[in-house]
């Protein structure tokens, strides 16, 4: 079967492109290897489901009975349920639809430099086109330990999301983003949490001072952290580790494994040397500032080529794309950063820039100025007064280097400081700005009052 173009994967740049080429005439095969990942990661296992969850976690009451936890535990992932599949069934029926769409359910396989074969139930076909598009994922990484395979009470933070029944005792294998974004909703649900690291801190990305701010107060909410430990082995709901600094063996006893040790590019199936596709080192694939592979004739969007894992970063590799085919070919990979992210922890944290010890490291010549939470006065009228904000600038030029935000309302109040940074002003634009009051965003005063 010929056609215009093929999208290899239902995400965020997959969708997004399939209605654009659809819009202009082009006939368009969209594959998707399972009817559940409509809409891609962040619908379906990533962004929606686990914010509508931190949301009801943050809402949940901890002077009730055990029994009453577990009762509304299930009713807020009914709620998850019903938020994803509308979501969901929104994106298939928008593009199925589309008389210029195709959508086949199967797994895609190169066949060839332009063709791709799909196979799936009573499905076996081989589609052809001058152009594709690989926009299939990442996918978590699982630490070859003895007791994982088969084991029922070992997840990923996509089958955590299926639970039926709160566990009373959850241990992480991993300090990342992903292990305390679990961390905290687990937590505020009543879970006992314990966070195992296998460094020096939880947060290794982040400056001390924030991620010791971060660990002290899900301290509060009861999550126990233990660093410089080895896990090797998995036993039931039982971690076995060794505690590097103790120097002796520990077996954590619990009701479920979460590993978070991180996510690759999702490539296995895809046969890429018939396409003469590369790969990195890492598994992800090559592409250049326009997103072209190795192959002129396929491009790859999203996580699957590495970089940043968010479902906005897809989006602009759409944007990418569209202005290589279709535009003036001005956009490109290097162009967008710095990019904003948020770990959706109660409160949130959010970071977009250099931290200052990254800035030092490269021999930045730096201020760095500190905010808590508590001294800002939006953040009483919440009743939430725990966190600290952090801005990092150019001593020599005044360019805003850095910010990270560990406070509510962190996720939108970072979207000021990036369309600063973007827009090249200096840290005196923050400084002197009007904001309302009493809000969050006005905080930027202080901060950047040097």
């Amino acid at each position: 079967m010929k056609f215009d173009a093929i999208i290899i994967g239902f995400g965020k740049a997959g969708k997004t492109l399939a209605g654009f080429l659809a819009k202009k005439g082009e006939k368009v095969a969209l594959i998707e290897r399972s009817e559940k990942m409509y809409g891609g990661t962040c619908i379906n296992i990533g962004c929606i489901p686990t914010k509508t969850l931190v949301h009801s976690a943050h809402l949940a009451r901890r002077d009730v009975s055990w029994k009453e936890k577990q009762e509304y535990f299930r009713a807020a992932m009914e709620q998850k349920d019903a938020v994803v599949s509308f979501l969901r069934e929104k994106n298939y029926e928008k593009l199925a639809d589309d008389p210029n769409v195709t959508i086949f359910l199967g797994v895609g396989s190169f066949a060839g430099k332009n063709a791709v074969e799909v196979r799936g139930k009573d499905l076996a076909v081989t589609l052809e086109a001058p152009k594709i598009f690989i926009n299939t994922g990442s996918e978590t990484v699982i630490p070859n330990l003895p007791g994982v395979t088969g084991n029922p009470r070992v997840f990923t933070s996509t089958t955590l999301l299926d639970l039926k029944e709160l566990p009373q005792r959850l241990t992480i294998v991993g300090g990342g983003y992903i292990g305390l974004e679990f961390a905290s909703m687990f937590a505020s649900f009543g879970t006992q949490v314990t966070v195992l690291e296998k460094g020096p801190q939880v947060l290794p990305r982040e400056d001390r001072d924030i991620a010791a701010a971060v660990q002290g107060i899900l301290e509060k909410k009861g999550v126990q952290f233990k660093t410089h430990v080895n896990v090797t082995q998995i036993d039931g709901g039982t971690v076995v580790y060794e505690d590097r600094a103790a120097q002796k063996e520990v077996r954590l006893e619990g009701d479920a494994v979460l590993l978070a040790a991180g996510r690759r590019p999702n490539t296995e199936a895809l046969a890429l040397e018939k396409a003469g596709v590369e790969v990195n080192a890492r598994g992800a694939i090559v592409v250049d500032e326009h997103l072209r592979t190795t192959n002129p004739q396929v491009y790859a969007l999203g996580d699957v080529k590495g970089g940043p894992l968010f479902t906005y970063i897809s989006l602009d590799d759409f944007r990418i794309v569209c202005s290589s085919l279709y535009g003036t070919g001005d956009r490109r990979i290097s162009d967008r950063d710095p990019v904003s992210s948020t770990v959706f922890i109660d409160p949130p944290l959010a970071h977009i820039g250099l931290t200052a010890e990254e800035a030092q490291s490269l021999g930045r010549h730096i201020k760095v100025n500190t905010l808590p939470v508590a001294a800002i006065p939006r953040a009483r009228t919440l009743n939430q007064a725990e966190g600290l904000f952090k801005i990092v600038v150019d001593a020599d030029t005044q360019e805003i280097l850095g910010c990270t935000l560990f406070g509510p309302e962190a996720g939108e109040v970072i979207n000021t400081v990036a369309v600063a940074m973007k827009t090249g002003q200096k840290y005196t634009f923050l400084r002197d700005f009007i904001f309302t009051h009493p809000s969050m965003s006005e905080a930027l005063n202080d901060l950047a009052n040097f």
